[in-house]
């Protein structure tokens, strides 16, 4: 046991570098899929003043108010289903909003392939990343 503490050392040693470069580079995938999907309408602030608010006929929901507006508690199941393209939004008018559990479905199978068994796992993961970086931008 003695002898492999210093190869286990050295190996620890030579390993670090790569450990820190790895944890500088961790992206945010919440962020990123919001900022690359969402914000063009939402805006990065989640105000819903993004370039592309103005294109819809219908008025960009301010998500920085989600937890206001439901009494102090932030609605994941319904922003889940909004957001997967689950939930009944017919009594609102067509649904502008692209449905964004079917992208990331079509993404999930480009990257894992068609068959793979992780793709619901992947959309979810994707999903919930999402609605973590949204939950954050809630006001106070």
């Amino acid at each position: 046991m003695r002898t492999a503490f210093p190869a286990l050392f050295i190996v620890a040693s030579m390993l670090a570098p790569v450990a820190a470069q790895a944890q500088q580079q961790r992206v945010d995938v919440g962020r990123h899929e919001f900022e690359t999907y969402c914000a063009v309408c939402h805006a990065k602030d989640g105000k819903g003043s993004g370039p592309f608010s103005m294109l819809v006929t219908k008025k960009v929901p301010d998500l920085t108010v989600l937890q206001k507006n439901n009494g102090g508690v932030f609605p994941f199941a319904k922003t889940y289903d909004i957001i997967s393209g689950e939930a009944d939004v017919t009594g609102h008018g067509p649904r502008e909003m692209p449905i964004w559990g079917d992208h990331f479905r079509d993404k999930a199978m480009a990257e894992l392939g068609p068959y793979s068994p992780n793709i619901p796992s992947f959309v979810r993961g994707r999903i919930i990343a999402l609605i973590g970086h949204i939950s954050t931008l809630q006001g106070k």
